[in-house]
This record gives C-alpha cells, sequence and structure tokens, in this order.
C-alpha cells in the first residue's frame, strides 16, 4: 500500500513489493488560471500572499533554469499558465491555503525529479555504453532497481545489443526484419512506405540535448535551447541525440541502415535533463513553454518519475496539458521502465509522471516479434494512467554521440521518438488539423496487437500511407 507520508512506492505484485523512490526539489509548481487577466492576478497572489518576487519568462529569455531561481523567487511560465516558485514551507503552505479560497491560483505541487526513461545500463559516466548492472552515476539506485530485472530479461532473449549494431544478440532479436536498409522500427510502423517527411512541421524533443557535430546533421537547420542550468544544448549522455536521429532522422544517412522517421521536418532541441540524464518538473516545463511559444506541433519526451499505484495525476501537468494541445500542441511522453515482467509474478508498475496525465499520450514499448517489453509500464489504474499507445523499444539503433556516432539500446524512451516522428508526418499529411484530432488520428490508425490495451493502448503506431 501506499503511504503518503513516505517518499517511495511499491509496485503492484503478489510477491514482497520492490520500492521505488520519488524525489522533489524543494521548489513548488503554481498552476494559475490561464489568460492575460489570470496571470495578472497569479502574480499579484504570488506577491501579496507570499510576498514572492515573480520574474516572467518572456522579460528574460527562454532558456532560464529553475535552479537559477533564487530564494523567495517565482518564475511565471505565460505560454502555459504555470510558475515555479522557491519558497520556504511558510510561502508554500500560504500559497496551498490560497488555492482553497479563490480562483488566482488553482493548484500548488512539489517539484519533482524526472530522469531518462532509458534502460540505465547503457549509459555510463562518460556517456558512452556500460557494461549490464552499472547504474548511470549520479542517478537515484532505487529508481533504476525496477529496470534491472526487465534488462537482465531482455538480454536473456538477445535484445541487449548496446554499443554493438551488429552484435549477435541484436540480430536474433531482429529476426524478422531485414535490416540492411531500414531499421525494424521503421519498416513496422510502415514509416518506409509513406510518402510523408514532415515538412514544415515543428518537433521539440526535450531531453538531454544533441550531438550538433553528428554528420547525418548537416545542413539540417535546428533550433536549440538549454534549460539545464550550467550547461550547454550538447548532449553528453546520448540519449537526446538518440531521441531526435528516431524522430527527426535522414533520410539517407551516412551509414545505413536508415532510423529518421520526419527528415524533413523543423527541429527544435530543449535540453531539460542534465548530463547525468536528471532534471526537475520546472525545466520540463519551461521546455514545454518554449516549444508551445515556438509554434511546435508534437514535443516529445522521453523522461519521466515513477508514479504509485492509486496515485493521480498531477493536477499542473494535466491542466497544462490541456493548454497545448488547445493552442496546437500535442505532447507525447514515455509510459516509463519500471516494470519486471519476467518476475513470477511479474511487477508491474503503473505509467509514470507526467505520461500518466490524460492530457499527455503515454508510449509503451514493444519489441520487434510485437510483444510487450519486459520493462515497459502499464496503464493499471482505473481512474487514469492508461497507456495510450505502442511504439518499437527494444533495440533500437539511430544516432549517438561522436565518435561512436550510433548505437542499438532499449526503453520507453525509444518508443516515443516513433510517436512524434509518426505524428508529424500525419499533421503533414492532414494540413491544419488539431491536436486533439492529431491524437485522434494516430490511436485510429494504429495497428491492433492482440495484446491487452492496458499494456499497449490503441496498439502500434502506423504512418500515414497513401
Amino acid at each position: 500500500m501506499f503511504n503518503a507520508g513516505q517518499r517511495g512506492f511499491f509496485l503492484q505484485s503478489a510477491s514482497t513489493p520492490t520500492i521505488a523512490r520519488t524525489e522533489t526539489t524543494g521548489r513548488s509548481l503554481i498552476l494559475m488560471r490561464y489568460g492575460d487577466e489570470g496571470l495578472q492576478a497569479g502574480i499579484k497572489a504570488l506577491r501579496d500572499t507570499a510576498g514572492l518576487n515573480t520574474v516572467r519568462v518572456q522579460e528574460l529569455h527562454d532558456g532560464i533554469s529553475m535552479a537559477a531561481l533564487a530564494p523567495s523567487e517565482a518564475m511565471m511560465l505565460d505560454s502555459i499558465g504555470v510558475a515555479v516558485v522557491n519558497g520556504d514551507p511558510d510561502q508554500v503552505g500560504r500559497l496551498s491555503i490560497q488555492a482553497t479560497r479563490s480562483d488566482s491560483i488553482l493548484a500548488v505541487e512539489p517539484e519533482r525529479v524526472v530522469y531518462a526513461a532509458m534502460l540505465p545500463e547503457f549509459v555510463g559516466t562518460s556517456g558512452r555504453p556500460a557494461l549490464a548492472g552499472a547504474p548511470a552515476a549520479g542517478m537515484n539506485p532505487d529508481y533504476l532497481r525496477g529496470y534491472r530485472d526487465g534488462f537482465d530479461h531482455a538480454a536473456s532473449l538477445g535484445f541487449a545489443g548496446g554499443g554493438d549494431p551488429s552484435s549477435a544478440g541484436r540480430a536474433a532479436a531482429v529476426a524478422a526484419f531485414n535490416e540492411a536498409l531500414n531499421t525494424w522500427g521503421l519498416q513496422a510502423t510502415r514509416v518506409i512506405e509513406s510518402s510523408w517527411n514532415g515538412s514544415g512541421i515543428k518537433v521539440a524533443v526535450l531531453d538531454t540535448g544533441f550531438e550538433f557535430t553528428h554528420p547525418d546533421f548537416a545542413g539540417r537547420a535546428i533550433v536549440p535551447q538549454s534549460f539545464v542550468q550550467g550547461e550547454l544544448p550538447q548532449d553528453t549522455l546520448g540519449h537526446g541525440t538518440h531521441c531526435v536521429g528516431t524522430s527527426m532522422g535522414p533520410f539517407r544517412p551516412g551509414t545505413l541502415p536508415r532510423y529518421g522517421i520526419s527528415y524533413n521536418a523543423d527541429i527544435y532541441v530543449g535540453k531539460v535533463l542534465n548530463r547525468l540524464g536528471r532534471g526537475g518538473d520546472g525545466d520540463i516545463l519551461a521546455g514545454i513553454n518554449w516549444a508551445v511559444r515556438n509554434k511546435c506541433r508534437v514535443i516529445s519526451m522521453s523522461l519521466g518519475a515513477p508514479v504509485a499505484p492509486g496515485q493521480k495525476p498531477s493536477t499542473v501537468f494535466e491542466n497544462m496539458a490541456r493548454r497545448a494541445l488547445a493552442s496546437g500542441t500535442l505532447i507525447v511522453a514515455a509510459a516509463g521502465n519500471d516494470s519486471r515482467r519476467d518476475l513470477a509474478p511479474p511487477v508491474i508498475a503503473p505509467v509514470s509522471h507526467p505520461a500518466n496525465c490524460p492530457s499527455i499520450m503515454a508510449v509503451a514499448a514493444v519489441d520487434s516479434s510485437f510483444r510487450i517489453a519486459p520493462f515497459s509500464n502499464s496503464g493499471i489504474e482505473p481512474n487514469g494512467g492508461q497507456v495510450d499507445i505502442a511504439g518499437p523499444g527494444v533495440d533500437v539503433y539511430s544516432s549517438w554521440l561522436m565518435p561512436q556516432q550510433y548505437n542499438v539500446i532499449s526503453g520507453t524512451s525509444m518508443a516515443t521518438p516513433h510517436v512524434a516522428g509518426i505524428a508529424a508526418l500525419h499533421a503533414q499529411a492532414n494540413p491544419g488539423i488539431s491536436a486533439v484530432d492529431l491524437w485522434t488520428r494516430l490511436v485510429k490508425t494504429a495497428r491492433p496487437l492482440g495484446l491487452s490495451a492496458a499494456d499497449v493502448g490503441s496498439g502500434l503506431v502506423q504512418a500515414p500511407v497513401m
């Protein structure tokens, strides 16, 4: 059972439960009433109720990091109507009381720590693949523990080709697909049959940044921004580069197979996770605010934090996502990798934050045999937190840091940019389509897999084919 007084939770299992940690930063998220009048009322409430000095992001620059907030300072993200507050407990308590008494402040929540949603065994301190069993330095061991057994099971089935695209394990995993020209994910989702290329569609990948010296992206226009204090948008982990590669990599890479989907889309790179793949809700929200301000049609977020069974989705993120949808932006996020389906009985974790919000499209991972990935989380919650769709997420080949250039890794992180890139194809194929209708089109055209909807939603995402 979940004890709200503890900073941890138990995953669903008939056996002894596994404990995973939920970390917070000490800052708070404040949901304001939407619109100019509501934001002005919210800023007044922050000042009058809690004595907070509020800075609006448009008065500074889009790349502000929440770690730079001074004590008793708040940052207003105008495009989504959310403020991030660095206040003491008394100030936050007064704001919480205000939220029950007026409509100027609608919700107050602690800011959580989020992580890149990839199997951690693939990443070491240098950002290069590490040996299986070695967690990424600086990441929470409790949070990663739920990944490890799923990874071991995947490795036993031949899915662990980390860092070696020609490994025997990888060859066994994709035996049903010939990857000489195109990755199995592009084949399974019919991307290679599509005549669309994402031209004119802006896609934002909020992650660890990007490898700007990668030769496959030479000449591509990329709009970068960092929301991590003291770090440039350059990727030093590899995770963000891999996700950008899957969603928007080239039609003709320097080395086959082709791995990119929307190869003519406009690339927006928002660095919201640091060199260890770690970040805070506030920086994620700042990245979303930036993408919405820039009219990105799709936001891809391969990140998350574990949630407890029965824990409700974030009110702040849910309302923010509704506002983004209304403004024309679809947010796609990883369902999370906390499950351990290889155990007897299996341990199934609920969809992670923020993908568990109903207005954020939650993406599960399947392998090349169209089985649910052993680590992929499930929509086990009766009141929200469902999986909406699935993407290729096991043994996925894409771009990586130089000089390695390419890598094969697994996670719901890898499934998410498949969905985001294909969403851009659908947006191009249907000019003027709303974000809500784009969501509907993605789930209606998905390929049924004969698996539980709790695990894969409507099925495997499919590209538009004329």
